[in-house]
Protein backbone atom coordinates (compact mmCIF):
# COMPACT_ATOMS: atom_id res chain seq x y z
CA UNK A 1 0.00 0.00 0.00
CA UNK A 2 1.50 3.45 -1.08
CA UNK A 3 1.28 6.30 1.68
CA UNK A 4 -0.01 9.82 1.21
CA UNK A 5 3.50 11.08 1.17
CA UNK A 6 4.99 8.27 -1.23
CA UNK A 7 2.24 9.21 -3.59
CA UNK A 8 3.38 12.90 -3.46
CA UNK A 9 7.39 12.00 -3.94
CA UNK A 10 5.51 10.20 -7.87
CA UNK A 11 4.17 13.38 -8.22
CA UNK A 12 7.16 15.57 -8.00
CA UNK A 13 9.35 12.66 -9.44
CA UNK A 14 7.16 13.00 -12.56
CA UNK A 15 6.78 16.53 -12.47
CA UNK A 16 11.09 17.41 -12.29
CA UNK A 17 11.57 14.32 -14.60
CA UNK A 18 9.35 15.80 -17.68
CA UNK A 19 11.27 19.66 -16.77
CA UNK A 20 14.71 18.28 -16.95
CA UNK A 21 15.11 14.95 -18.49
CA UNK A 22 17.13 13.59 -15.92
CA UNK A 23 16.55 11.07 -13.39
CA UNK A 24 14.94 12.66 -10.03
CA UNK A 25 17.33 11.00 -6.57
CA UNK A 26 16.16 11.69 -3.38
CA UNK A 27 18.57 14.77 -2.34
CA UNK A 28 17.13 16.61 -5.00
CA UNK A 29 13.64 16.14 -4.38
CA UNK A 30 14.61 17.27 -0.83
CA UNK A 31 16.14 20.29 -1.42
CA UNK A 32 13.40 21.19 -4.37
CA UNK A 33 10.28 19.94 -2.26
CA UNK A 34 9.12 20.84 1.17
CA UNK A 35 8.89 17.70 2.26
CA UNK A 36 10.13 18.19 5.93
CA UNK A 37 11.34 14.70 6.42
CA UNK A 38 15.14 13.58 5.96
CA UNK A 39 16.84 12.04 2.48
CA UNK A 40 16.61 8.55 4.04
CA UNK A 41 12.87 8.82 4.26
CA UNK A 42 12.21 9.84 1.15
CA UNK A 43 14.54 6.84 -0.37
CA UNK A 44 12.17 4.87 1.87
CA UNK A 45 9.15 5.80 -0.21
CA UNK A 46 10.79 5.61 -3.36
CA UNK A 47 11.83 2.02 -2.58
CA UNK A 48 8.21 1.45 -2.29
CA UNK A 49 7.66 2.92 -5.16
CA UNK A 50 9.52 1.20 -7.18
CA UNK A 51 7.99 -1.99 -5.46
CA UNK A 52 4.90 -1.03 -7.07
CA UNK A 53 6.69 -0.27 -10.69
CA UNK A 54 6.07 3.14 -10.24
CA UNK A 55 9.09 4.45 -10.71
CA UNK A 56 12.42 2.49 -12.09
CA UNK A 57 16.25 3.23 -12.18
CA UNK A 58 17.29 4.02 -16.12
CA UNK A 59 20.66 2.64 -15.16
CA UNK A 60 23.33 2.89 -11.98
CA UNK A 61 22.44 5.77 -10.93
CA UNK A 62 20.78 6.88 -7.68
CA UNK A 63 17.87 8.82 -9.74
CA UNK A 64 14.37 7.15 -10.89
CA UNK A 65 12.19 7.91 -13.92
CA UNK A 66 8.27 7.40 -13.51
CA UNK A 67 7.08 3.90 -15.71
CA UNK A 68 4.07 3.79 -17.54
CA UNK A 69 2.36 2.86 -14.92
CA UNK A 70 3.86 5.72 -12.28
CA UNK A 71 2.45 8.14 -15.59
CA UNK A 72 -1.07 6.35 -15.41
CA UNK A 73 -1.44 7.27 -11.87
CA UNK A 74 -0.39 10.41 -12.09
CA UNK A 75 -2.56 11.00 -15.43
CA UNK A 76 -5.55 9.28 -13.53
CA UNK A 77 -5.16 11.00 -9.40
CA UNK A 78 -1.98 13.42 -9.00
CA UNK A 79 -2.02 15.83 -12.01
CA UNK A 80 -3.99 18.54 -12.19
CA UNK A 81 -5.24 20.23 -15.68
CA UNK A 82 -3.42 24.04 -15.40
CA UNK A 83 -5.27 26.32 -17.35
CA UNK A 84 -4.25 28.15 -20.27
CA UNK A 85 -3.16 31.85 -19.16
CA UNK A 86 -4.75 35.02 -20.90
CA UNK A 87 -2.57 35.28 -23.73
CA UNK A 88 -2.48 31.83 -24.92
CA UNK A 89 -6.72 31.82 -24.86
CA UNK A 90 -6.55 34.86 -26.53
CA UNK A 91 -3.89 33.69 -28.95
CA UNK A 92 -6.02 31.21 -29.80
CA UNK A 93 -9.26 32.70 -30.36
CA UNK A 94 -7.44 35.26 -32.56
CA UNK A 95 -5.79 32.80 -34.91
CA UNK A 96 -8.16 30.36 -35.69
CA UNK A 97 -10.80 33.32 -36.36
CA UNK A 98 -9.43 34.37 -39.14
CA UNK A 99 -9.87 30.85 -40.65
CA UNK A 100 -12.05 31.03 -44.44
CA UNK A 101 -13.43 27.33 -44.85
CA UNK A 102 -13.33 24.13 -42.87
CA UNK A 103 -10.26 22.98 -44.33
CA UNK A 104 -8.42 25.87 -43.51
CA UNK A 105 -9.71 26.17 -39.83
CA UNK A 106 -8.37 22.61 -39.35
CA UNK A 107 -5.09 23.48 -40.37
CA UNK A 108 -4.54 26.17 -38.28
CA UNK A 109 -5.85 24.13 -35.21
CA UNK A 110 -2.65 21.68 -35.92
CA UNK A 111 -0.18 23.98 -36.35
CA UNK A 112 -1.68 26.14 -33.46
CA UNK A 113 -1.72 22.79 -30.62
CA UNK A 114 1.50 21.55 -31.96
CA UNK A 115 3.45 25.35 -31.04
CA UNK A 116 1.00 25.64 -27.80
CA UNK A 117 2.68 21.85 -27.07
CA UNK A 118 5.71 20.96 -29.07
CA UNK A 119 4.46 17.88 -29.37
CA UNK A 120 2.84 16.64 -32.92
CA UNK A 121 -0.88 17.88 -33.44
CA UNK A 122 -3.68 15.77 -34.85
CA UNK A 123 -7.13 16.71 -35.77
CA UNK A 124 -9.53 14.27 -37.12
CA UNK A 125 -12.21 15.54 -40.40
CA UNK A 126 -15.65 15.46 -39.39
CA UNK A 127 -16.96 12.28 -39.02
CA UNK A 128 -18.53 11.10 -41.79
CA UNK A 129 -20.66 8.66 -39.89
CA UNK A 130 -22.51 11.14 -38.15
CA UNK A 131 -22.89 14.16 -40.40
CA UNK A 132 -25.35 14.79 -42.87
CA UNK A 133 -26.03 16.47 -45.98
CA UNK A 134 -27.08 20.04 -45.56
CA UNK A 135 -27.49 20.73 -49.32
CA UNK A 136 -26.04 19.37 -52.63
CA UNK A 137 -25.73 22.27 -55.00
CA UNK A 138 -25.28 21.81 -59.15
CA UNK A 139 -23.76 24.68 -61.45
CA UNK A 140 -23.37 24.89 -64.78
CA UNK A 141 -19.65 24.74 -66.34
CA UNK A 142 -20.02 24.44 -69.17
CA UNK A 143 -22.99 22.33 -71.94
CA UNK A 144 -21.95 19.02 -70.71
CA UNK A 145 -20.23 19.77 -67.50
CA UNK A 146 -21.59 20.04 -63.90
CA UNK A 147 -19.64 21.04 -60.79
CA UNK A 148 -21.49 19.46 -58.05
CA UNK A 149 -20.97 20.98 -54.67
CA UNK A 150 -21.54 18.84 -51.31
CA UNK A 151 -22.10 20.44 -47.91
CA UNK A 152 -22.89 18.51 -44.78
CA UNK A 153 -23.96 19.91 -41.31
CA UNK A 154 -20.30 19.39 -39.73
CA UNK A 155 -18.98 22.16 -41.83
CA UNK A 156 -17.50 20.58 -44.96
CA UNK A 157 -17.60 21.57 -48.11
CA UNK A 158 -16.32 19.26 -51.13
CA UNK A 159 -16.55 20.03 -55.16
CA UNK A 160 -16.21 17.51 -57.86
CA UNK A 161 -16.77 18.41 -61.83
CA UNK A 162 -19.06 16.16 -63.49
CA UNK A 163 -18.85 14.91 -67.19
CA UNK A 164 -22.56 14.52 -68.94
CA UNK A 165 -23.25 12.93 -72.10
CA UNK A 166 -25.88 15.71 -73.31
CA UNK A 167 -26.41 18.95 -72.24
CA UNK A 168 -28.75 20.25 -70.13
CA UNK A 169 -31.11 23.37 -69.78
CA UNK A 170 -30.97 25.72 -66.40
CA UNK A 171 -34.16 24.49 -66.23
CA UNK A 172 -33.63 21.02 -66.32
CA UNK A 173 -30.59 20.96 -63.85
CA UNK A 174 -33.00 23.12 -61.36
CA UNK A 175 -35.33 20.06 -61.58
CA UNK A 176 -32.07 17.54 -60.98
CA UNK A 177 -31.50 19.83 -58.05
CA UNK A 178 -34.60 19.46 -56.65
CA UNK A 179 -34.86 15.72 -56.87
CA UNK A 180 -31.41 15.11 -55.47
CA UNK A 181 -32.10 16.90 -52.55
CA UNK A 182 -35.20 16.03 -52.09
CA UNK A 183 -34.03 12.83 -51.49
CA UNK A 184 -30.58 13.31 -49.79
CA UNK A 185 -30.70 16.65 -48.04
CA UNK A 186 -31.30 16.01 -43.86
CA UNK A 187 -29.77 12.66 -44.35
CA UNK A 188 -26.58 10.43 -42.80
CA UNK A 189 -23.80 10.04 -45.58
CA UNK A 190 -24.72 6.36 -45.27
CA UNK A 191 -28.22 6.57 -45.70
CA UNK A 192 -27.69 9.04 -48.35
CA UNK A 193 -25.97 6.88 -50.56
CA UNK A 194 -29.30 4.23 -50.69
CA UNK A 195 -31.35 6.42 -51.08
CA UNK A 196 -29.54 8.35 -54.13
CA UNK A 197 -28.87 4.42 -55.58
CA UNK A 198 -33.01 4.24 -55.30
CA UNK A 199 -33.96 7.51 -56.54
CA UNK A 200 -33.37 7.07 -60.30
CA UNK A 201 -36.22 3.84 -59.92
CA UNK A 202 -38.63 6.57 -58.69
CA UNK A 203 -38.57 8.81 -61.55
CA UNK A 204 -40.46 9.18 -65.23
CA UNK A 205 -37.94 8.11 -67.91
CA UNK A 206 -37.41 11.43 -68.97
CA UNK A 207 -36.15 12.68 -65.48
CA UNK A 208 -34.53 9.30 -64.98
CA UNK A 209 -32.43 10.33 -68.12
CA UNK A 210 -31.25 13.08 -66.30
CA UNK A 211 -30.72 12.34 -62.83
CA UNK A 212 -28.97 9.27 -63.18
CA UNK A 213 -25.18 10.48 -64.17
CA UNK A 214 -25.60 12.43 -61.76
CA UNK A 215 -26.75 11.10 -59.12
CA UNK A 216 -24.24 8.35 -60.16
CA UNK A 217 -21.70 10.68 -59.92
CA UNK A 218 -22.68 11.85 -55.89
CA UNK A 219 -22.24 8.14 -54.82
CA UNK A 220 -18.70 8.37 -56.00
CA UNK A 221 -18.72 11.70 -54.19
CA UNK A 222 -20.39 10.65 -51.01
CA UNK A 223 -17.70 7.86 -50.96
CA UNK A 224 -14.58 9.44 -51.22
CA UNK A 225 -15.47 12.05 -48.34
CA UNK A 226 -16.79 7.98 -46.16
CA UNK A 227 -12.68 8.10 -45.81
CA UNK A 228 -11.84 8.86 -42.43
CA UNK A 229 -9.09 11.65 -42.61
CA UNK A 230 -5.93 13.05 -40.10
CA UNK A 231 -4.51 16.23 -40.60
CA UNK A 232 -1.45 16.66 -38.88
CA UNK A 233 1.48 19.42 -37.44
CA UNK A 234 4.57 19.37 -36.03
CA UNK A 235 6.12 16.21 -36.65
CA UNK A 236 9.80 17.89 -36.39
CA UNK A 237 9.06 17.75 -32.85
CA UNK A 238 9.33 14.01 -32.50
CA UNK A 239 12.93 14.55 -34.19
CA UNK A 240 13.65 16.93 -30.94
CA UNK A 241 12.56 14.40 -28.57
CA UNK A 242 14.00 11.25 -30.35
CA UNK A 243 15.94 10.62 -27.37
CA UNK A 244 13.04 10.25 -25.19
CA UNK A 245 12.13 6.78 -27.18
CA UNK A 246 15.08 4.71 -25.95
CA UNK A 247 13.89 1.73 -28.33
CA UNK A 248 13.10 2.70 -32.23
CA UNK A 249 10.87 6.46 -32.67
CA UNK A 250 10.23 4.12 -36.59
CA UNK A 251 6.75 2.74 -35.36
CA UNK A 252 5.43 6.49 -34.43
CA UNK A 253 7.02 7.66 -37.83
CA UNK A 254 4.81 4.88 -39.52
CA UNK A 255 1.83 4.98 -37.48
CA UNK A 256 2.01 9.29 -38.58
CA UNK A 257 1.97 8.00 -42.25
CA UNK A 258 -0.31 5.22 -42.22
CA UNK A 259 -2.93 7.40 -39.91
CA UNK A 260 -5.11 4.25 -39.60
CA UNK A 261 -3.36 3.10 -36.60
CA UNK A 262 -4.33 6.71 -34.98
CA UNK A 263 -7.41 6.60 -36.52
CA UNK A 264 -8.11 3.38 -34.24
CA UNK A 265 -7.02 4.56 -31.75
CA UNK A 266 -8.75 7.38 -31.76
CA UNK A 267 -11.85 5.70 -32.01
CA UNK A 268 -11.00 3.59 -29.09
CA UNK A 269 -10.26 6.04 -26.20
CA UNK A 270 -12.54 6.89 -23.57
CA UNK A 271 -12.65 10.39 -22.43
CA UNK A 272 -12.49 11.48 -18.41
CA UNK A 273 -14.22 13.40 -16.81
CA UNK A 274 -12.36 16.51 -18.09
CA UNK A 275 -13.46 15.40 -21.69
CA UNK A 276 -9.81 14.33 -22.23
CA UNK A 277 -8.61 10.96 -23.10
CA UNK A 278 -4.90 9.64 -22.75
CA UNK A 279 -3.23 6.47 -23.38
CA UNK A 280 0.17 5.86 -21.93
CA UNK A 281 2.80 3.30 -23.33
CA UNK A 282 2.24 -0.01 -22.92
CA UNK A 283 -1.58 0.74 -23.31
CA UNK A 284 -0.82 1.14 -26.90
CA UNK A 285 1.59 -2.08 -27.39
CA UNK A 286 -0.84 -3.64 -29.50
CA UNK A 287 -0.50 -0.88 -31.90
CA UNK A 288 2.92 -1.07 -31.80
CA UNK A 289 3.25 2.39 -30.07
CA UNK A 290 4.26 1.24 -26.60
CA UNK A 291 6.92 4.24 -26.28
CA UNK A 292 4.34 6.94 -27.01
CA UNK A 293 1.58 8.48 -25.74
CA UNK A 294 -1.63 9.95 -26.81
CA UNK A 295 -4.35 12.82 -25.75
CA UNK A 296 -7.46 13.08 -26.95
CA UNK A 297 -10.70 15.26 -26.77
CA UNK A 298 -13.76 15.36 -28.86
CA UNK A 299 -14.92 18.52 -30.66
CA UNK A 300 -18.50 19.08 -31.99
CA UNK A 301 -20.17 20.60 -34.71
CA UNK A 302 -24.15 20.97 -35.82
CA UNK A 303 -24.77 19.99 -32.24
CA UNK A 304 -23.38 17.09 -31.72
CA UNK A 305 -19.59 14.92 -31.43
CA UNK A 306 -17.97 14.46 -34.84
CA UNK A 307 -14.54 14.03 -34.51
CA UNK A 308 -11.55 13.88 -32.00
CA UNK A 309 -8.23 16.71 -31.77
CA UNK A 310 -5.27 15.32 -30.22
CA UNK A 311 -1.62 14.62 -29.22
CA UNK A 312 0.74 12.36 -29.69
CA UNK A 313 4.57 12.67 -28.25
CA UNK A 314 7.14 10.41 -25.91
CA UNK A 315 5.73 9.02 -22.80
CA UNK A 316 8.01 11.90 -20.66
CA UNK A 317 5.74 15.16 -21.71
CA UNK A 318 4.03 17.83 -19.78
CA UNK A 319 0.57 15.98 -19.54
CA UNK A 320 -1.15 18.29 -17.33
CA UNK A 321 -0.47 21.34 -19.68
CA UNK A 322 -1.13 19.14 -22.87
CA UNK A 323 -4.20 18.00 -21.32
CA UNK A 324 -5.67 21.21 -21.20
CA UNK A 325 -4.61 22.43 -24.49
CA UNK A 326 -6.05 19.75 -26.40
CA UNK A 327 -9.12 20.77 -24.19
CA UNK A 328 -9.53 24.21 -24.50
CA UNK A 329 -8.72 24.05 -28.46
CA UNK A 330 -11.19 21.43 -29.19
CA UNK A 331 -14.64 23.83 -26.73
CA UNK A 332 -12.96 27.10 -28.84
CA UNK A 333 -12.97 24.63 -32.25
CA UNK A 334 -16.53 23.62 -31.16
CA UNK A 335 -17.53 27.07 -30.74
CA UNK A 336 -16.04 27.89 -34.27
CA UNK A 337 -17.68 25.16 -35.96
CA UNK A 338 -20.99 25.65 -34.26
CA UNK A 339 -21.49 29.13 -35.36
Amino acid sequence: MVSERSLEVLRVIVQDYVASREPVGSKSIVERHSFGVSAATIRNDMALLEEEELIAAPHTSSGRVPTDKGYRLFVDHLSEMRPLTTAQRTAIEAFLGESIDLDDVLARTVRLLSQLTNQVALVQYPSVSRSRIRHIELVSLAPHRLLSVLITDSGAVEQRVIELNAALTDQEIAEIRGAINGAAAGLSLPDATARLRQLPDALTERTRELVSPVASALLDQIAANRQERLVMAGAANLVRTETDFPGTITPVLEAIEEQVVLLRLFDEMAHDQHGVAVSIGRENAVLGLSEASILSSGYSAAGSDVARIGLLGPLRMDYSGNMAAVRAVARYLSRLLGD
